[in-house]
């Protein structure tokens, strides 16, 4: 069921105020929502909030084998479903549009940019690889969610630990964390996502990370995948209005900038769970 159109009153108060740089959450143009992670007693559990906007990341490993066209990689899967706990508006069982944009988004963001090293999980050429598990539940939709999911999921990633693995010839044994410490995925490089919402008006100006009003309203969308080394993953625009190469370059610089920020923000938090858990190895 999808939810009412706005009202005119409200159409007219959120352009007005856009036009004087202001939004209705006290926000300015360029300014994100501050994102508030949550770990979970398990390794991989993350829980992560941009305003209302709310996505539970969880990770799984375990030993498989490797398709005989890759047999020196490992597999990564991303599951992901948007059920009506999150907002009305989606339905169980029929993916909107959104679903579908997210989901390809993800699989581009998270697997595909080679944010993880796959070879650094083989254990056994062609016999046992390390398959993960990547799934996203949806909370709660507050607008942008894409950008919370894809900040979930690497932060996921980066919090995970799988158990140790001993090869001795053909023998593979597993130890479990109480006998080794796990040991983290090798992350190459940590992309994080960045949505900008255009309006017809000329007048008002671009903003980053839009509310569900904002977003709903608004006359196209442009999602840059990037890191903080600068190195651009993926850019994504689905139709909305046209849009000159500085503007792009100008909103690029900007989540540059941000992506800087956010990079800050995930080693901090990373690292004071990490700090607080107690590691026990006999």
């Amino acid at each position: 069921m999808r939810p009412p159109s706005p009202s005119i009153p409200e159409k007219e108060f959120l352009y007005t105020s856009l036009k004087e740089s202001l939004r209705l959450d006290g926000r300015l143009p360029m300014e994100i929502r501050t994102p508030t992670l949550i770990f979970g007693d398990n390794l991989g559990w993350v829980e992560c909030s941009l305003g209302k906007t709310r996505v539970l990341a969880q990770i799984e490993g375990k030993m498989v084998k490797p398709p005989p066209e890759r047999p020196y990689e490992g597999i990564i899967t991303i599951h992901s479903e948007i059920s009506p706990m999150a907002s009305s508006e989606y339905e169980p069982g029929r993916p909107s549009d959104e679903e579908v944009t997210i989901t390809r988004m993800l699989d581009k963001v998270l697997k595909r940019s080679d944010a993880v090293d796959k070879e650094s999980l083989c254990i056994l050429a062609g016999q046992r690889v390390w398959h993960i598990r990547l799934t996203l539940h949806f909370l709660s939709d507050a607008g942008n969610m894409l950008d919370c999911a894809c900040l979930a999921g690497m932060v996921a990633l980066k919090h995970f630990r799988r158990p140790d693995v001993e090869v001795i010839g053909d023998e593979v044994t597993l130890h479990e964390p109480t006998e080794r410490a796990p040991i983290p995925l090798a992350i190459h490089h940590t992309p994080f996502c960045f949505t900008f919402a255009f309006f017809r008006d000329p007048m008002i100006p671009p903003i980053i990370d839009p509310s569900q009003l904002e977003q709903r309203l608004s006359a196209g969308l442009i999602s840059i995948a990037l890191n903080a080394q600068r190195e651009l993953c993926v850019l994504q625009k689905l139709g909305g209005v046209p849009l000159d190469p500085d503007e792009v370059l100008k909103i690029v610089t900007i989540a540059v900038q941000k992506a800087k920020e956010l990079n800050n923000i995930v080693d901090v938090r990373l690292k004071e769970d990490w700090e607080g858990r107690h590691v026990e190895v006999r």
